[in-house]
């Protein structure tokens, strides 16, 4: 099963989304050609309602701890509650281009 795989399975299990989106973004960095190892995640749940996101953002880590030990490199989460989603028209913003280099370069990896 593949990191997508895992990552929405376990998302869609334990918080029931209304609206859930994984998409790997690996190919927008300095990385292998089919890596796995950066995510966007839009996810809309009721848990979410009352919770700021910096705990909805510990829950989603917490989740997807085995992950980020391993291949994850980057995860962006964009995590609401049904009430914000709506007012956002159903719209998450998009990623940014990457600004990092290679594990090569003095800059770093993206």
């Amino acid at each position: 099963m593949s990191v997508q795989q895992q990552i929405t399975e376990q998302l869609a299990a334990a918080l029931a989304p209304m609206h859930l989106e994984v998409a790997n973004e690996s190919h927008m960095h300095s990385v292998p050609p089919d890596s796995e190892t950066h995510f966007r995640v839009v996810i809309v749940s009721e848990v979410f309602d009352g919770q700021r996101q910096v705990a909805r953002h510990q829950k989603i880590y917490g989740l997807l701890a085995a992950q980020l030990q391993g291949p994850v490199h980057a995860l962006a989460l964009h995590t609401y509650s049904p009430g914000e989603w709506q007012a956002r028209d159903a719209a998450a913003p998009a990623s940014p281009d990457c600004l990092g280099g290679s594990k090569a370069d003095a800059g770093g990896a993206s």
